[in-house]
């Protein structure tokens, strides 16, 4: 037998779960340092919107035993463990504009949103 036949084959890793970009790092600072004092965000999915599905946001108290933690920029959220697989390789940013501000999700896994924007199909 040869030395290629007993190798173990390489796996390709995976993205990160979930990045954070500069504008979304200090916006959550910005929060975790006043009312939202003591607190994570768990981020999770929902069915919902004409698409099927929605990001949800919630501050929490404490982490859950079904939660991931990640850290990027040195700021911690929390993802609910069954959302995981919808949002390997999500970017979350903070945008402001004239009229609106918010976070938003750069999810390289939807194949397609709503109209509305509100949801999106995978």
């Amino acid at each position: 037998m040869s030395a290629n036949m007993t190798e173990t084959p390489k796996r390709r890793s995976l993205p990160p779960l979930m990045q954070l970009t500069d504008g979304a790092a200090n916006r959550l600072r910005q929060l975790y340092s006043r009312g939202e004092a003591n607190k994570l965000l768990r981020i999770g999915i929902n069915t919902k919107g004409c698409s099927g599905m929605s990001y949800q946001m919630d501050w929490v108290e404490e982490k859950l035993p079904t939660d991931e933690a990640i850290t990027d920029k040195d700021v911690t959220i929390l993802i609910d463990r069954k959302a995981t697989l919808f949002l390997i390789g999500t970017v979350m940013d903070y945008k402001e504009d004239r009229f609106t501000s918010g976070f938003t999700f750069e999810n390289p896994n939807e194949k397609g949103r709503c109209g509305c924007g509100e949801s999106f199909h995978i």
